[in-house]
């Protein structure tokens, strides 16, 4: 999925989540085209800044110490990316990081005001939206969202259905209100994609850096595992 552009405001936020017709339409099928070789690298990034701390505290798993870190931008309503999170993720958490050998970190990279929101509530404590969640919270909640991503996402009502949602995840209608009406998270969201587009070259989702390499695309359970696999 292509960026379109950088920066999201909390007015459309608020308004843009109810209103704004959202295209899902990328053939998904694309993904099913990866072979079982290497995939092809976009080129490369340096890994020591890639790594630094960012304006969001980092959402990762894995051993700190692990040989091969994948950092992945991603927006929640990129069809691609739910097609990653909910075919390929798994596995590949199961495989390599559960066993320390990779480390998988997360990093905002919002599309539009539904994808901005959806980011933002992940980041929320459910109960205390003050506060920040922990990766134990957000890591389950972005599964979910991928999980159920055509019901909220392609929603007339986007803010009635992320609510729902929300709400099975702990959320309160004010606690949901509060989180998307945080000024200071939304800047760091948009500080994260700008982050991301302008030092290390990000322009679609989702987009992978791997040990000092892009990548750009949706990878199988199979590509993926046989790129860690080679950097192991």
């Amino acid at each position: 999925m292509k960026k379109t552009e950088v920066t999201l405001t909390r007015r459309a936020l608020l308004g843009g989540v109810a209103a704004t017709a959202l295209v899902l339409a990328l053939p998904l099928a694309a993904t099913e085209a990866f072979a079982q070789e290497l995939p092809e690298s976009q080129g490369d990034v340096d890994m020591a800044e890639v790594v630094k701390p960012g304006p969001l505290p980092e959402m990762a798993i894995g051993e700190e110490n692990a040989p091969v870190t994948i950092v992945e931008y991603m927006s929640m309503t990129c069809p691609h990316c739910a097609t990653f999170h909910n075919n390929t993720f798994d596995e590949i958490k199961k495989n390599y990081v559960d066993t320390g050998k990779a480390r998988f970190i997360i990093r905002e990279f919002p599309f539009d005001p539904r994808a901005a929101a959806a980011f933002m509530l992940a980041r929320c404590n459910p109960t205390k939206p003050e506060e920040a969640s922990t990766p134990a919270q957000y890591f389950p909640m972005v599964s979910m969202l991928m999980k159920q991503q055509e019901a909220w996402a392609g929603a007339q009502d986007g803010r009635a259905a992320l609510l729902q949602m929300s709400k099975l995840a702990g959320f309160s209608q004010e606690t949901f209100q509060a989180c998307l009406t945080n000024q200071k998270l939304l800047d760091d969201v948009n500080a994260t994609m700008k982050r991301g587009a302008d030092e290390f070259g990000v322009n679609s989702t989702p987009t992978f850096l791997i040990n000092g390499k892009r990548y750009a695309g949706a990878m199988s359970v199979e590509s993926m595992s046989a790129l860690i696999d080679s950097l192991l």
